[in-house]
């Protein structure tokens, strides 16, 4: 038995899933050319210019709100469902645009929201050893062990910086003390009471 054909996109839709793809591509990817202009003349040409901004302006809004709340299924299935019963606001057939392209470009616009939220560098990668000092300028730190610490920092998209450490055992614990308050206060703050 043949499974059942889909029926064909609404008229619409083609046109809305590109612009819902143009407005990503600006907004969260930093494409640049993806202009109004632009969009328009491929996507609305027949439009008049203040039709399309209103349109645009519209589906921008509804997609900065999904990006923002990071919406689940369910989630955007009720905020799509509100906006298709409000005064102004979108048509169940654009409803459907816009939950399948939340679906296909959820994981990247949230991974891009990410990295623009992030003012610095972060750690992309650590390595460490211990090594015993086989030479110094005083005879009583031969042989004693020394923790070497490379860690790897940068933001994605950019060549990265190494630091090297290098600690003595002293510094290891004192480091791992500040560490451990660290987790402590992170727990504290992250604890549900």
């Amino acid at each position: 038995m043949a499974a059942p054909e889909q029926p064909p996109p609404p008229e619409g839709s083609k046109p809305l899933s590109a612009l819902l793809s143009g407005i990503a591509q600006a907004a969260y990817y930093g494409n640049a050319d993806i202009t109004e202009e632009l969009l328009r003349g491929q996507l609305y040409p027949e439009a008049a210019p203040e039709e399309f901004r209103a349109l645009r302006a519209k589906m921008g809004g509804l997609l900065q709100s999904i990006a923002s709340a990071d919406m689940d299924l369910n989630q955007l299935e009720a905020f799509l469902t509100a906006q298709t019963k409000k005064q102004g606001g979108i048509t169940s057939d654009q409803a459907a645009v816009i939950a399948k392209f939340w679906k296909n470009h959820r994981i990247k616009i949230h991974e891009s929201l990410i990295n623009q939220s992030r003012w610095d560098n972060v750690l992309k990668n650590m390595n460490w050893r211990v090594d015993l000092k086989s030479q110094s300028r005083h005879i009583d730190q031969i042989n004693t062990p020394v923790a070497i610490v490379e860690m790897e920092l940068g933001k994605n998209g950019q060549e990265s910086e190494f630091l090297c450490l290098e600690f003595d055992e002293a510094k290891v614990s004192q480091m791992l003390k500040k560490l451990s308050e660290i987790e402590e206060s992170m727990t504290l703050l992250t604890q549900t009471t």
